[in-house]
């Protein structure tokens, strides 16, 4: 089966949900899929449910909080470990579909390139379906895309000043 390069972007909400969705879909089907996640750290309900899987892999590279301003050196090499982990789990070939959950805002936080995104997309294997996830996707990458969703808000009710409830935000 022929991989395609997905990416989910936009200021609205359902971007990893988007992509969890598919990885779960991939699971029911028997695939192999393997996750990193940029800027994140900690328990997230989705988590909890992608560890009863068998052939889900999650690993974080997040700091575990918001990258505010120029970030930290902490926060730098964090992220450049798991650019280089998901750059050998791509090449690998391994797994039939690898998400890189906020590689778009690490790139537009500073932590990870353009050239850092277009990597992924090079190194891809044919059969590998790559999703690239979270605000701010860079042109160059919607540009080598084979599908690009923009998630926009219409309408949230954070701004009534309701904060992420777990099992559903987070």
């Amino acid at each position: 089966m022929k991989g395609y390069v997905q990416v989910y972007t936009g200021n609205g909400k359902g971007k990893t949900t988007a992509a969890i969705g598919i990885a779960v879909r991939a699971a029911g089907a028997g695939l192999g899929v393997f996750i990193i996640q940029f800027m994140k750290n900690g328990l997230y309900s989705e988590i909890n449910a992608l560890k009863k899987f068998d052939n889900i892999f999650v690993e974080q590279y997040g700091a575990g909080q918001f990258v505010k301003g120029k970030p930290s050196d902490a926060e730098r090499a964090k992220c450049r470990q798991g650019y280089k982990r998901l750059c050998s789990i791509i090449e690998a070939g391994q797994h039939d579909l690898v998400i890189a959950e906020e590689a778009n805002v690490a790139c537009l936080c500073g932590l990870l390139s353009e050239e850092d995104l277009l990597h992924m997309i090079d190194i891809k294997p044919e059969h590998t379906e790559l999703i690239l996830t979270g605000r701010g996707a860079p042109a160059a990458v919607i540009d080598k895309a084979d599908l690009v969703t923009e998630m926009r808000e219409i309408k949230h009710y954070y701004q009534q000043g309701v904060a992420a409830r777990v099992g559903i935000e987070k």
